[in-house]
Parts: structure tokens; sequence; C-alpha cells
């Protein structure tokens, strides 16, 4: 709360510092709603394995290039990531797509149904979360969020999901 009484002192540079201590606040507890969910689902599947999963949920088939730079990891990394995930059944490699020396990765069924799942479970932990929060201050919740969102440039999870049905 030190952060609220000397924020008066500098708007601008005191504003950014007191959002970034919420959100790494707030991003210790998304992270522990986010694990506790994986646990629930698959305890086999780590959270850069979901992060994976995630990434060909919510933006499509990926050849191993273009998904190592959405992931922000090295080619290799996200290879060694990838047949682990290949060996669990939860990604499948093609090739020819554009050409036949790209490996483009997919989900499976069973990833998507993975992160389908884990989805439903973290929802449901973050809207008792939110279910706390007054209700007067939900709206400017949302306006935060989907500022912090859009600049993240994270694609709102229900535009991802609709293919799932």
């Amino acid at each position: 709360m030190q952060l609220l009484a000397t924020a008066s002192k500098r708007p601008s540079a005191l504003d950014v510092e007191m959002v970034t201590e919420l959100l790494l606040t707030a991003s210790r507890a998304l992270v522990a709603v986010a694990a506790r969910s994986l646990a629930a689902v698959d305890e086999t599947v780590s959270l850069p394995q979901y992060r994976v999963l995630v990434v060909l949920a919510s933006h499509g088939p990926q050849v191993m290039g273009h998904l190592a730079d959405a992931l922000g990891v090295h080619q290799s990394t996200a290879t060694r990531v990838c047949d682990r995930l290949v060996a669990k059944g939860l990604v499948e490699r093609s090739t020819g797509y554009p050409s036949r020396r790209e490996v483009r990765i997919d989900l499976t069924k069973e990833g998507r149904r993975i992160v389908h799942d884990v989805s439903a479970a973290r929802r449901a932990d973050i809207e008792q979360i939110v279910a706390r929060i007054p209700p007067a201050l939900r709206s400017a919740t949302v306006e935060a969020l989907t500022a912090f969102n859009d600049a993240a440039g994270e694609v709102p999870q229900p535009l991802w999901t609709l293919g799932w049905q």
C-alpha cells in the first residue's frame, strides 16, 4: 500500500510502477489457478507444454518456427517440447505445408480436450475469485483487463474455442 501513498508525487512513473506491482501479484494468483486446473485435468502435462497447447488452440496449426516465435523460445526448445507432446498423443506433426522442409504442428483431439477441460476448470476457479470483487468495481476491472489483454496481444478465449463444439 506504500505505492498508493506515494502515487500522487509522480503520477506517470508511479502509475506504471503501481500497475506493474499489482499485475505481478495478480499473475501469481493466476499462475496458481492455472497450475491447479492443469493438475486437476492431467498431471503429466507441464505448464510449458500446456502453453504450447494453448498457442495451438488459439492460433491454429503452426510451423515450428512460428510456434517458437509465439512462445518466445528458440526453435530447438519448441521442438523438444513438441517431441514430448507428440509422444503423449497431444499434438501431431505433418510436412508439406507450405514446403516439405517445414514441419507443421497441430493439436490432436486429445490435446484439444485437455485445453478445453483445463480452461473449464480454470474458468470455474476464476469465477469464484471474481464473485468476491465488489460489484461496483467489476466494470473498472473489465476495462483494465481488456486494455491489458489488448496490449499483450492475447486473443479472447471465446474466439478460439468456438470451433470446439
